[in-house]
């Protein structure tokens, strides 16, 4: 069995995760690389944990969450595919069970926001995981606020909670923005159509999503 610790430790896997942040970096891209990884995996895993799916469902998660940017060593344009590709070939050789890798590569396969859908739970937490993930650490300490709306949004997020309230069927997602540096109309601007992803992944695990900005609800 592949444990999640097996992937966060694997040399090819760190090398892919860094060339493609780095690729995206030298093209003014947000940070994709070791943190955003590493929390895509965690929230990944708790969200499925949360709602009390099985460990091993909740474990191939993580280990989707991890690897979910890969493909950016390949190119930002179908990431989301090559990745799913890269992530294949490295979990085949590692002797991963197929009915495992098909899960993990059809929710890396389906992230990227201009041809996802959340096909099943992993993909669903990932696509939450992933799309959650907006903060001020993101940004390239290079990046010029004024000239780029991803740089400014990021920015100014001051915060972000995720949560799971499984009495009450609810994914809740809780963002602060200092409205003095990116106006709430902005993060739409960019956001929309992840938070409408997110929507429909939260409603593939039988939740109901909710977006609040500044403590006023929107979605």
């Amino acid at each position: 069995m592949i444990l999640p610790e097996e992937i966060f430790s694997n040399r090819e896997i760190h090398s892919y995760i860094e060339c493609g942040n780095n690729c995206l970096g030298a093209i003014g891209f947000t940070e994709h690389g070791f943190a955003h990884a590493k929390r895509s995996s965690n929230y990944a895993r708790d969200i499925l944990a949360d709602l009390n799916y099985p460990e091993r469902m909740c474990q191939l998660a993580a280990i989707a969450g991890y690897m979910h940017d890969i493909g950016n060593t390949v190119n930002r344009a179908d990431h989301a595919h090559s990745g799913a590709l890269m992530a294949f070939t490295i979990l085949n050789k590692l002797k991963m069970p197929p009915e495992e890798i098909a899960l993990i590569c059809s929710a890396i396969g389906h992230h990227d926001e201009k041809t996802a859908y959340p096909v099943n739970p992993l993909a669903a937490a990932l696509i939450l995981s992933d799309k959650s993930d907006v903060r001020r650490t993101r940004v390239r300490k290079n990046a010029i606020l004024d000239a780029d709306i991803h740089d400014r949004v990021n920015y100014a997020v001051e915060n972000t909670k995720l949560e799971i309230d499984p009495e009450n069927k609810v994914c809740i997602f809780l963002i602060t923005i200092a409205t003095e540096i990116c106006p709430v109309m902005e993060y739409f601007e960019i956001f929309l159509d992840r938070m409408v992803l997110c929507r429909k992944a939260a409603q593939t695990l039988g939740l109901q999503f909710e977006l609040l900005i500044n403590n006023t609800r929107l979605l």
